[in-house]
C-alpha cells in the first residue's frame, strides 16, 4: 500500500493505471474509519483492480461552530485498516493540496441540497459537492462508493456527477449498523456510555414509521407524528428534523403512494445524530 500526499503523484499514478486499463475504485472519507467504511472498501476491491481511499477531513464542508478542529484523526489505525483490506493507494493531501489559498470555487447542486441537511447545516452541501468534484477529477475512477447512511448527501452525488460528467458509477451501499441498529459514524466516538444507550432511540423511531407505512398508514402527518412520538420518550433527544420525503427529489410528500426516504436528524447531549431508512408500500 502507499500513501500519497500530492496531487501531482495522485495524478502520475491514476495516469500509469489508465495506460494499462487498469480500473479503479474510490472509496472517499474523511478518516476515523469504522466497519461501514470497511464494507465499502471491500466491495470496492470486488469490483475494480485498484482501489484508492481519500482521507481528507474537508474543512469547506464544515460551518461555524462545527467539529472541524476536534474531529478525529486516527490516521495511524486508518492505515492499519486500509492495508489490511487490501487498498491500494491512500490519498491524505494537506488542506493546501486541494484548497490553495486563492481558492474561489464552490459547487452548488440546486434542488436536492436545499431541505433537511441543507437547512440545518448551511453550506456543509457546497462544501460535499466541491471535494467530491475534486476527488472524482483527479482519481478518474470506474466507480466510487459511498453509504446509504449519509443518504441525502449519496443523492446530491448522483445529481452532482450525473450533471457535470463526471467519470465512473456511484455505488450507494446499504448502512452498517451496530446490534441494537445505531449506524455506525465517524462521530459516534464523542457519545458517552449513557447517550450511547441512548443513539439507538432514532433508528427505532425510524422502524416504527416504517412499521406505520407497512401497516397502511398512508398519511406522513400521522408517520411523522409516529416517529416522534418514539424520540419523545429519550427526554434528552433535541429533533432537529423527521421527514417524509421523495428519494429522489428530497422534496416532502403528503401522501405515501410509492416508495418513500424517512430521515431523522436529532441531538444528544449536543451530538448530532443522522439516519434514514428507505420504504417501498
Amino acid at each position: 500500500m502507499r500513501t500519497i500526499r500530492t496531487v501531482r503523484q495522485l495524478i502520475a499514478w491514476r495516469s500509469a493505471l489508465q495506460r494499462e486499463r487498469v480500473t479503479i475504485a474510490l472509496v472517499p472519507t474523511m478518516g476515523a474509519l469504522h466497519d461501514g467504511h470497511r464494507t465499502l472498501i471491500r466491495a470496492a476491491r470486488l469490483a475494480c483492480d485498484a482501489v484508492v481511499v481519500s482521507i481528507f477531513v474537508n474543512p469547506t464542508q464544515f460551518g461555524p461552530g462545527e467539529d472541524l478542529d476536534r474531529y478525529p484523526r486516527p490516521f495511524r489505525r486508518d492505515a492499519a485498516m486500509c492495508r489490511a483490506e487490501g487498498v491500494d493507494v491512500i490519498f491524505a493531501p494537506p488542506r493546501e493540496e486541494m484548497y490553495h489559498a486563492d481558492h474561489r470555487t464552490l459547487v452548488i447542486v440546486a434542488g436536492v441540497s436545499r431541505r433537511w441537511e441543507g437547512e440545518a447545516r448551511p453550506g456543509h452541501f457546497e462544501g460535499v459537492a466541491t471535494v467530491v468534484t475534486k476527488l472524482l477529477s483527479l482519481v478518474q475512477p470506474d466507480q466510487t462508493f459511498f453509504g446509504q447512511k449519509d443518504y441525502q448527501q449519496s443523492v446530491v452525488v448522483r445529481r452532482l456527477a450525473s450533471d457535470l460528467n463526471l467519470p465512473g458509477r456511484i455505488i450507494v451501499c446499504p448502512t452498517v449498523r451496530e446490534p441494537d441498529g445505531l449506524a455506525l459514524s465517524s462521530r459516534n466516538v464523542y457519545l458517552t456510555p449513557e447517550d450511547r444507550k441512548a443513539a439507538s432511540i432514532l433508528y427505532q423511531a425510524l422502524k416504527a414509521g416504517e412499521a406505520a407505512v407497512r401497516r397502511g398508514t398512508g398519511d406522513a402527518h400521522t408517520i411523522r407524528r409516529v416517529m416522534q412520538g418514539t424520540l419523545k420518550r429519550e427526554r434528552r433527544v433535541r429533533i432537529d428534523y423527521l421527514a417524509v420525503c421523495d428519494p429522489e427529489s428530497l422534496e416532502p410528500v403528503a401522501r405515501i403512494e410509492r416508495r418513500v426516504a424517512l430521515l431523522g436528524a436529532i441531538r444528544l447531549s449536543g451530538i448530532r445524530l443522522i439516519d434514514n431508512l428507505l420504504v417501498g408500500v
